[in-house]
């Protein structure tokens, strides 16, 4: 688990490709020691694990599955990526609960300055819009955002310096492909609630569009 709040930036130093899969090597930017074989570290937001390391380096493995979902399969030699390691229990939550798995990638689709802030607008697929609310929150590239605003397929969000400063959100330009995890407790939520909607959608279906179905949503 971690809470979306990127530690510091890391460079790609090699990357092994097997097959559809790759071992990663990366070295931390910024002081990042005592490593644990085995412990998970978000990588652009993706969660993995830890295979080897040295005194400025770490060993990632990812899989198939892993490249075919997220941009880690766009990465090289030289290439800049957040890091974040797992939450300790006990550890201050600043950002949000983020898991590590991603949902979907997401379109940077246009930059505009406000001040010293910046207001980035992506696009991603519809079927994740019941997970994106105004001033919910969403991890872009493992970094803990608050949506500002959003429809059915696109969501803004708006960064400040610290921000800009401290990830690799000031490498992002239109058409960049980022990394997107909508809100875990929401998606727990839609889960439990799926259900009664579903019972509800095939009453409306049964039913028809009738006066009392009218008033009992208030259009009447």
């Amino acid at each position: 688990m971690f809470t979306g709040l990127v530690q510091g930036i890391g460079e790609i130093q090699a990357i092994e490709s097997r097959g559809k899969e790759s071992r990663i090597r990366i070295s931390p930017l910024f002081a990042l020691k005592d490593y644990v074989l085995g412990e998970s570290i978000a990588v652009n937001g993706v969660c993995l694990t830890v295979e080897d390391f040295g005194p400025d380096w770490f060993l990632v493995y990812a899989s198939k599955e892993t490249l075919s979902r997220t941009n880690l399969n766009l990465l090289g030699t030289g290439s800049k990526v957040n890091l974040e390691r797992a939450l300790a229990l006990g550890d201050r939550l600043g950002g949000h609960l983020v898991s590590g798995h991603i949902d979907c990638l997401a379109r940077v689709e246009s930059i505009k300055k406000i001040g010293e802030s910046r207001l980035y607008r992506l696009s991603f697929p519809r079927e994740q819009a019941p997970f994106v609310i105004p001033k919910g929150s969403v991890a872009l590239d493992g970094i803990s955002l608050t949506i500002n605003k959003c429809g059915q397929d696109f969501l803004e969000v708006n960064i400040i310096p610290a921000t800009q400063k401290e990830t690799t959100i000031s490498l992002w330009k239109p058409g960049t492909l980022v990394n997107m995890e909508t809100d875990l407790i929401g998606k727990y939520v839609y889960r439990i609630l799926s259900p009664w909607r579903e019972a509800e959608d095939n009453s409306r279906v049964s039913q028809g569009l009738t006066m009392d179905f009218l008033r009992k949503k208030g259009f009447l």
